[in-house]
């Protein structure tokens, strides 16, 4: 019988006990692949210790796997005959069909033990609707994600990382401005390539943020050699965690996770991922129900040539716009720019039907456009001139209910929105309001000035006078 490697890295804490006469010595010295073998009590293997790539025994015996649940007999074929040399090899963690199984087989990062992961355990498990509701959320984004990380060659349990993070959702935004899924702040979004500026917000983009957050935890594991450091690197920052990892050496302590002094929020970030990678390994155990997600695409990328609306584009795809954003989040305003060259993201089954839809539409794509502001002025002002709704351009543009905008300043208003002002406001702005005000302060700094010589004439002849008499007077005496 054959046990693989990823059995004995992915069910850590499952022991495994001699149901035969064969003691751990002779299991042992049945195979030459067994390496590294360690942490055992007489009769008993824990996988938790086990780093090998296979566990081999003749046919005829077997192992018992003993949970908290029903335990499951691992053997040969019983009809073997005695001495058969045939071995069965049987991998408990094949997919059932749906994600988790899949995911459960890519588990590869070492278990955390420590009282704060039982802490999040319980807080999950507390709350099952909550946590089921945050694993749905995931859906539209999980298959993609798994992929990603087993191309790379990455511990699959990083697929619940964001979860973590936002709860799966891409619209998730920080106080600190960390953005998106995986929740990157402006500046390592910049380091990343990740486009912000004032049409799109690529932090949000399913596809490029998952590709930038797998390049930062590829990089920050390859600095520390560590990955329950290296998702402390991901909250903390990387310099954080090797000045805490340097401290720790200095003065001869251990320098591994739970050694380390770091923050509050740190030091639950890493339990939460174990936490919930212990709950998707067995939510029988914890009495909590997964939500049924195939093991399939849920969604593809579609090229697109041209600018349009993110209304025209569901509109397009036959969805709502709610769904439409959820897979397409990067986007700040109601258009797709035609310059920006990430293809549309749709669910596998509406994909098709939007090529179909947009090679017969004869509407405009577009329905905005840009307008620059000829003169200071507030939203609602400019929406009352241009008789538009007010609340439907300040969610356009991002704008606060009040806010007050310089001339110059561009912004998006309804393709049909009359920008042709009246004969009055023309000539008004025809001079600048500042040469206006130029001209008037002029005026009267002129007309004062004159006053001023005329006072200063006036009161010259007093002054002579005195001075005519005080000369007098000296000579007089």
């Amino acid at each position: 019988m054959n046990l693989p490697r990823r059995l004995l890295c992915g069910l850590g804490g499952i022991v495994l006990t001699l149901a035969s006469s064969l003691c751990l010595a002779q299991a042992t010295g049945a195979s030459a692949k067994i390496q590294g073998l360690s942490g055992y009590s007489s009769g008993s293997i824990n996988l938790a210790m086990v780093d090998s790539q296979r566990l081999t025994l003749p046919a005829g015996d077997s192992l018992t796997l003993t949970t908290e649940m029903a335990p499951v007999s691992v053997g040969s074929n019983p009809s073997a005959g005695e001495g058969a040399s045939d071995i069965s090899a049987v991998d408990l963690t094949n997919s059932s069909g749906d994600i988790w199984g899949r995911i459960r087989k890519g588990f590869g990062m070492p278990d955390l033990a420590s009282p704060v992961v039982d802490d999040r355990i319980a807080y999950y498990t507390a709350r099952p609707q909550a946590l089921r509701t945050m694993l749905e959320r995931g859906r539209k984004y999980m298959y993609h994600i798994v992929g990603e990380l087993e191309k790379r060659g990455m511990p699959t349990e990083l697929a619940l990382l964001p979860l973590v993070e936002s709860a799966y959702n891409p619209q998730a935004m920080s106080s600190a401005k960390a953005a998106g899924l995986w929740q990157f702040i402006p500046s390592t979004g910049k380091d990343f390539k990740l486009t912000q500026n004032w049409w799109v917000d690529q932090r949000r983009d399913v596809i490029a943020s998952t590709d930038a957050a797998l390049q930062y935890l590829q990089a920050i594991y390859e600095m520390h050699g560590d990955w329950q450091l290296a998702l402390a690197s991901y909250n903390w920052g990387e310099g954080a965690v090797a000045r805490a990892i340097a401290n720790n050496r200095n003065a001869g302590r251990p320098t591994d996770f739970n050694s380390l002094n770091m923050p509050a929020e740190t030091r639950q970030y890493v339990p939460k991922l174990q936490a919930l990678k212990q709950i998707i390994a067995h939510p029988e155990l914890y009495a909590v129900q997964l939500p049924n997600i195939p093991n399939r695409p849920y969604f593809t990328s579609v090229p697109r040539r041209n600018g349009m609306d993110v209304a025209v584009a569901a509109k397009l795809a036959e969805m709502s716009q709610a769904d439409f954003l959820a897979l397409n989040p990067a986007y700040n305003r109601p258009v797709i720019p035609g310059n920006h060259e990430a293809n549309l993201v749709l669910p596998v089954e509406n994909a098709v039907k939007f090529e179909q839809n947009l090679a017969q539409y004869k509407e405009p794509l577009l329905n905005w456009k840009t307008y620059s502001l000829p003169r200071i002025e507030r939203i609602d002002q400019l929406a009352q001139r241009l008789h538009l709704d007010v609340d439907a351009l300040r969610s356009a543009n991002g704008l606060a209910p009040r806010a007050r905008l310089a001339a110059g300043y561009t912004l998006l208003i309804p393709q049909d929105a009359d920008t042709n002002l009246d004969a009055v406001e023309i000539a008004e702005q025809s001079t600048p309001r500042h040469s206006r005000k130029a001209r008037g302060r002029s005026e009267r700094v002129a007309s004062r000035h004159v006053d001023t010589r005329s006072k200063r004439t006036a009161s010259a002849k007093p002054r002579a006078k005195v001075a005519a008499g005080h000369s007098s007077s000296r000579r007089k005496g």
